[in-house]
């Protein structure tokens, strides 16, 4: 016998219980490292922006500095450049204090103007410096919640060995994603107790009733039976049947509630047209026509899981319908990149309010248990089950003039 497989080591544990209220005061929190992280991202750019204002003030003054006149040793002025177009030699003193004035005006006009034109341009090259560094950082911080979030991903496709077992400073992302792994632990556990339960239950419960049955059957192959014998026999037999389709229908129903890991490519019109193969006789016996034009429509999955969609869908469509000129129509067909399985039937009126009843184990249309002759309850459920196992879903509408349109969509 081989050695079963070891279990997954434990992820690592917080360093501090979750459910104690008082914490360590130097705990880097997120909080604090994203205060410090875009406080210390504000001050360094606050005090880039000042040196880049103070250097371009600075400049502007220099280019401000220069006079435009000069005094000479004998009183008299000379200009030293041509910035001051209004300014001569052959002014009066008044003249010559007005246009040098006007002069000064302009060129700080000017300085001004240069300033506020170049502070924009570095305020603007900040600025994208800023966004860069900030999403940059933010992603940096961020990046355990995406870790988190792919594992998620993994374990939703029934992976349930994946553990993020994140590392770093013990914070809350880290809090989270050890929570996390502790909750994929006990998910584990309890779906492995599940599968071990099912694979169980299905050899124990089907052995008695298969003996069961055998026995049956060799006491009514036998012709001396009294009557009453083969009377009790028969519906010893009916009930052995019946528990037996039960057993069958829940150990499917608790499959079929996983995921389905290994898939194939299965093509719903192959399976529809089985399904409708197995229906047929009790649909003739029952005066039922069965039609449809079924296309190739062909999706990745179990096909027997499938098969048992097609089958439970048909089978409900042929029993609960009505007494004369029944019909039952099965499509397939492929739709916006989906796989769809459309089975409708002529029936008794069902409101629409009673549609999501139809799909909860052992419950009929105004029937709490089972009762009837027609079936456990559990078609609907594991129909919808399987669906769901597969990514997809199934829907069910009223028909007008009564029975119902079963909708099946499965991804291609």
């Amino acid at each position: 016998m081989t050695a079963a497989p070891a279990p997954p080591a434990a992820p690592p544990k917080p360093t501090w219980d979750p459910r104690d209220p008082v914490r360590p005061l130097l705990r880097p929190t997120i909080r604090i490292r994203l205060t410090l992280l875009y406080g210390g991202m504000f001050l360094i750019a606050g005090i880039l922006l000042l040196s880049i204002i103070y250097l371009l003030t600075a400049q502007a003054l220099h280019a401000g500095n220069g006079v435009p006149i000069k005094l000479l040793p004998d009183s008299r002025v000379q200009l030293t450049d041509n910035s001051c177009a209004g300014l001569t030699s052959d002014l009066s003193a008044d003249e010559a204090n007005a246009a040098l004035r006007a002069c000064v005006s302009h060129q700080r006009e000017i300085a001004l103007d240069n300033l506020l034109r170049r502070s924009l341009f570095a305020l603007l090259g900040l600025s994208i410096i800023a966004f860069a560094f900030g999403y940059a950082m933010a992603g940096r911080v961020l990046s355990p919640l995406g870790r988190i979030t792919r594992t998620a991903r993994q374990v939703a496709g029934s992976d349930l060995s994946r553990r993020i077992e994140l590392d770093g400073p013990d914070d809350e992302l880290k809090e989270l994603s050890d929570t996390f792994d502790e909750m994929l632990d006990r998910l584990e556990r309890a779906f492995t107790a599940q599968q071990r339960f099912v694979a169980n239950a299905s050899h124990e419960l089907r052995t008695p009733l298969a003996i069961n049955r055998t026995l049956l059957e060799v006491h009514l192959s036998d012709p001396g039976a009294p009557v009453e014998l083969q009377q009790l026999g028969k519906t010893l037999l009916a009930t052995n049947e019946r528990s037996e389709q039960l057993v069958e229908g829940l150990l499917l129903l608790a499959r079929s509630d996983n995921q389905v890991i290994e898939r194939k490519p299965v093509d719903l019109a192959e399976v529809a047209t089985r399904a409708v193969d197995q229906t047929r006789g009790e649909a003739e016996a029952k005066g039922v026509e069965i039609r449809g034009e079924r296309g190739p429509a062909t999706v990745q999955g179990n096909g027997v899981l499938l098969e048992r969609i097609a089958l439970n869908l048909v089978q409900n469509a042929v029993r609960y319908n009505v007494p004369d000129d029944g019909w039952v129509e099965v499509t397939t067909d492929t739709e916006g990149g989906q796989a769809v399985l459309v089975v409708s039937n002529t029936g008794p009126v069902v409101p629409a309010y009673e549609i999501d009843n139809l799909f909860e184990p052992f419950r009929r249309l105004r029937q709490e248990r089972t009762g009837s002759d027609k079936g456990v309850g559990l078609g609907l459920s594991i129909a919808r089950s399987v669906a769901r196992a597969h990514g997809g879903r199934i829907i069910a509408e009223p028909r007008e003039g009564g029975g119902l349109v079963m909708r099946v969509t499965l991804p291609v």
